[in-house]
């Protein structure tokens, strides 16, 4: 009987050690915002799904890290976020990790073509015309903060093509982590690669109707959209999403209204109303919401496609009127 119950107790033991090192081998991952979480969701199809940060209608600008959330990625094998640029709360927090968590910076992404950031109220024919900027900005890290002028744009998703960069890029960092599952990450980035592309096409074709339409965002979010599809800004409220423009702005957009013949205005999901109103009173120009970010958006892995068609449907349907 004791040799029984010590052959149960031992295959009892072997068990658990097999599950417990099944269970450490899973990929623990934790990514910062709604856009690039999409993509790695996208990635990690069947065999984990990956911690977000700034979920709900946060936005990653000014997002307030919890303590649980610096638990999160200090147990991490991999934190993905876009730029310490674009999610100024990693700052702090990267340089305190343990060595073992990777950070991966997506705008760092090789093929990801950045581009630099626009100045002033207005934006010329000339602020359209800076090609892709191809430089490594690894050594510039915390140079530029996102709220200020200069350095480069953050909101590199917002092109296609820079979307399909970080899919492989997702895909080899985390293949490296998990070769035994690098099969399945291939065929799911494969896939993703695929539907971005087919995306692009159908976003191509939707938006050329449109092209050359001038308009107004409230913030500058927009450029790699703009660029990819032949669309023209003619200026942002504020550079800041955070803090409201000056008056001075302010009039210098509304004499852009009517000196360009702008149609529409693009506001942010969690800007006052009556901002636009000021600006848009007494003129033609419509406010339409955009959503760059997906802050009204559930999170998961079609948010990036759902984001991008319903930033066309939305600028189709205020300017092709």
């Amino acid at each position: 009987m004791s040799t029984q119950r010590s052959f149960f107790f031992s295959l009892a033991t072997a068990l658990f050690l097999v599950s417990a090192g099944v269970a450490k081998a899973e990929l623990n991952i934790v990514v910062t915002s709604k856009p690039i979480h999409a993509l790695v969701s996208a990635v990690m199809a069947g065999i984990g799904t990956p911690k977000i940060l700034v979920d709900g209608p946060a936005s990653p600008h000014s997002y307030a890290m919890k303590p649980s959330d610096a638990q999160a990625v200090n147990q991490a094998d991999v934190f993905f976020r876009v730029s310490e640029e674009f999610e100024p709360f990693t700052a702090k927090l990267v340089r305190s990790l343990p060595e073992r968590v990777k950070v991966i910076s997506l705008a760092e992404a090789p093929g990801v073509k950045l581009l630099p950031r626009r100045e002033g109220a207005t934006f010329d024919r000339h602020s359209h015309d800076h090609g892709p900027d191809h430089r490594d900005t690894r050594h510039h890290r915390g140079k530029h903060d996102h709220r200020d002028a200069g350095g480069h744009d953050p909101h590199v998703w917002l092109d296609p093509e820079n979307a399909k960069a970080m899919v492989s890029h997702i895909a080899d960092v985390l293949a490296s982590f998990s070769p035994d599952k690098a099969s399945v990450i291939r065929q799911n980035a494969k896939a993703e690669l695929d539907r971005i592309s087919k995306l692009s096409g159908e976003l191509s074709r939707e938006l050329a109707p449109i092209a050359g339409k001038t308009f107004i965002v409230y913030h500058d979010a927009y450029q790699y959209f703009e660029k990819r599809f032949g669309l023209t800004a003619a200026g942002s409220i504020t550079l800041n999403p955070d803090i409201p423009p000056s008056g001075k702005r302010l009039q210098e957009i509304r004499r852009k209204i009517s000196s360009a013949n702008v149609q529409c205005v693009f506001a942010d999901p969690n800007i006052s109303p009556r901002v636009t109103a000021t600006i848009t009173e007494d003129t033609s120009a419509r406010t339409v919401v955009l959503d760059p970010e997906g802050m009204t958006l559930e999170a998961g892995p079609d948010l990036y496609h759902r984001l991008m068609r319903q930033l066309a449907g939305a600028m189709k349907s205020c300017l092709a009127n």
